[in-house]
């Protein structure tokens, strides 16, 4: 196992073999609300989402803990493949995923082992599996309030998020590191991965399966901060470097045939200090197992 190497892992890898998809859930989830007039096309999912959950309040009264709910049930009942199994024998360090279900688990973890219980976000929030941590960064389906969906969420999960990186936390736990990440590192110190964050700044991650829309705030937000903190260098009369001194990397992965309609994301990724992986000529499970292989290389 190589301590600096993560994965992070996004939906794709749960929609290349026949079962219940992401949009077969979204589907779900309008049926659920008893919607028949909603229209998908050309709405960012958490735009979607709020459209969703506010028509059913206003028809129906609901409290939103019962759709998020209803949206564990669902993504319970995604269907594992050999890409899932494949990951846990690779024995990563660190294993990130946008995803709700456990199907990279390959069980039901016995609980959050987060230093701090979080209800509704996700800084800390992780299961040890073997030598693996897995990390639930949008939320995870035994805590159905903790679903990342909308974008009231979206900023709460970000606020954290920076408070973390930033600023600094206030929670009473005396068990997890309280000062900035931001700081730590600039005094020279390694963070001890508490928190999901703290591998941005330091270990090789390897983005797999992850569309990673514009809409996905939280993370665009932590890449170009990472990237600054790398490459700007505010004008100051202190004597002390601005610039922080980051030598991790991060490479997103993406098929050869979906290259050319992302070229706009790609040229952002690249300018926020992502090294950019096109795999050729593949696609399903010969893409991830492609990719796996490269990774497993490494290892």
């Amino acid at each position: 196992m190589n301590n600096n190497l993560c994965l992070l892992i996004g939906n794709g890898i749960n929609d290349i073999t026949p079962g219940k998809s992401w949009e077969d859930v979204l589907d779900d989830i309008i049926q659920f609300c008893a919607l028949t007039d909603i229209n998908k096309k050309q709405k960012p999912f958490p735009i979607l989402y709020d459209e969703i959950f506010l028509r059913a309040v206003q028809a129906r009264q609901w409290d939103e803990f019962q759709v998020k709910s209803f949206i564990a049930q669902s993504v319970s009942e995604i269907t594992p493949n050999e890409i899932h199994a494949r990951i846990r024998k690779i024995n990563f360090a660190h294993v990130m995923t946008t995803n709700y279900d456990y199907t990279l688990q390959g069980e039901m973890p016995k609980k959050n082992e987060g230093l701090v219980f979080e209800r509704l976000y996700s800084v800390f929030r992780n299961h040890q599996f073997g030598d693996t941590k897995f990390w639930h960064i949008h939320g995870e389906a035994n805590y159905p309030a903790s679903i990342n969906l909308g974008y009231e969420h979206y900023c709460g999960q970000l606020q954290n998020m920076r408070n973390y990186t930033v600023t600094g936390t206030y929670y009473k736990s005396d068990e997890i590191i309280k000062s900035s990440l931001i700081s730590r590192l600039k005094a020279g110190k390694i963070p001890n991965n508490q928190s999901w964050i703290d591998l941005f700044f330091t270990s090789d991650i390897h983005i797999v399966g992850l569309t990673l829309d514009f809409v996905e705030t939280d993370l665009w937000w932590l890449l170009t901060y990472r990237a600054r903190n790398k490459f700007y260098k505010k004008k100051s009369k202190s004597k002390k470097p601005d610039l922080l001194k980051i030598t991790n990397k991060i490479t997103y992965y993406i098929p050869e045939k979906f290259a050319k309609i992302a070229a706009h994301k790609l040229q952002v990724l690249e300018a926020n200090d992502v090294i950019i992986n096109i795999v050729p000529n593949l696609e399903g499970i010969s893409y991830y197992h492609r990719v796996l292989d490269g990774i497993n290389r490494r290892l």
